[in-house]
């Protein structure tokens, strides 16, 4: 995959809650775990270094949609995941934020003593993607996450982000070791952040006479760039609002959940006695595992699954989450055994709700969807990271009054 983007991602600060950091791993576990059982290593590492298809997957598990902080809660979750079982699974993660992003070399030489892989082509790899994206593209952001994600069989794929105070931006970068043939020629499958006209970028073919002189002086050698394929681009705005969406694709969603003939059909597919709201996740979800690449030029509409933990689009409802994340645990341990009848559900559903979208949904009401989300959300048990601090608040404005 040649795939390039540039996005804004507004810099958020605070922490994942606890209540949600552990349904994202569980969450994005399954996921994984699905694409490994139906398309392979090759595949999740491919997917992961798309940076439309690593922006749904955060949405989905119930982050804000177009924050820098997807970048971080999602690597943290899949490693969090996915280690306890990469002898099973063959998928390994390593690094992360800041002082584990340092980490990144010894944890793949670990690794490869287990595995037989190279050690040092990994560590080098990994030294020449952070030095390339911090260094040789002078954009304004440092990188300050690097992830790297190995296959038993060697495939990698990176994600790292860069930080520009300045414009209180962040730039995501992926790379993917299929796409790669020399380090300083074309080398990213994305990056994401924010178009800042033209820039000095010592891996652009254009650069060639400065690469030139360059190595003149300093004896280096870098080459031919980049190229911008494609450009996921975000807007600074907090909440999600209908232009940031399919309104076709989330009506065929929201028609498969909520119009009794196409929801007794859609939990025969499942071989589960699912309500609307459940199945409304489980398609977006079965679409993240299941869709092509096209299917994620509007990553917004994946927040229809969990909502977000910033209240947008909606609070991330619980019940919901934990009644997606059973069903998906189900059929996991299912297939496991040889049955796999509810997996396959998955891809099935997924097939599906792309018929409806051609052939009889009309496009989602915007509002009238946000004002049904709103209105379902205290039933199950809808919750933000601002709940505790507001309750606390209240409390002690009560308190207060009292004197």
């Amino acid at each position: 995959m040649h795939r390039s983007g540039v996005a804004d991602l507004p810099l958020h600060g605070g922490r994942v809650p606890p209540w949600l950091a552990e349904r994202m791993t569980k969450l994005g576990t399954a996921i994984c775990e699905i694409v490994l059982n139906d398309y392979g290593h090759s595949a999740l590492l491919s997917r992961l270094s798309d940076p439309f298809w690593f922006q749904a997957l955060g949405c989905v598990m119930g982050m804000d949609w177009h924050s820098s902080g997807i970048t971080t809660s999602v690597m943290g979750a899949l490693k969090r995941g996915l280690n306890p079982r990469a002898g099973e699974l063959g998928i390994y993660v390593c690094g992360g934020r800041g002082k584990h992003s340092r980490k990144t070399p010894e944890e793949l030489c670990a690794i490869a003593e287990r595995t037989g892989l190279d050690g040092e082509k990994l560590v080098r790899t990994s030294r020449l993607a952070a030095k390339i994206d911090n260094n040789a593209i002078a954009d304004g952001f440092q990188l300050y996450l690097h992830t790297f994600v190995v296959a038993s069989s060697g495939e990698w794929a990176i994600v790292q982000q860069g930080m520009n105070d300045g414009t209180s931006l962040a730039r995501r970068y992926h790379w993917h070791s299929a796409a790669v043939r020399d380090f300083t020629s074309e080398p990213h499958t994305g990056i994401v952040g924010e178009h800042q006209g033209t820039i000095m970028n010592l891996v652009d073919h254009r650069a060639l006479p400065a690469q030139n002189a360059l190595l003149a002086i300093a004896k280096e050698h870098p080459e031919i760039t980049l190229r911008e394929a494609r450009k996921l681009t975000l807007p600074r705005h907090h909440d999600v609002r209908a232009e940031s969406i399919d309104l076709k694709r989330l009506g065929a969603v929201l028609g498969v959940a909520y119009e009794r003939p196409l929801r007794d059909f859609a939990s025969l597919l499942l071989l589960e006695n699912l309500g609307p709201r459940t199945l409304q996740s489980l398609a977006l979800i079965a679409e993240v595992a299941h869709g092509a690449g096209s299917r994620f030029s509007d990553p917004a509409r994946f927040s229809f699954a969990h909502g977000g933990k910033d209240g947008h689009p909606f609070p991330v409802p619980l019940k919901t989450y934990d009644e997606s994340l059973a069903v998906l645990r189900r059929s996991l341990n299912q297939a496991q055994l040889g049955h796999t009848e509810k997996l396959d559900g998955f891809r099935r559903l997924d097939g599906f709700v792309r018929v409806v979208e051609k052939t009889l949904a009309p496009a989602a009401q915007f509002h009238a969807v946000m004002q049904h989300e709103q209105a379902i959300s205290p039933s199950l048990d809808g919750r933000t990271v601002f709940d505790k601090s507001s309750r606390a608040r209240h409390k002690l404005q009560q308190q207060l009054s009292l004197f």
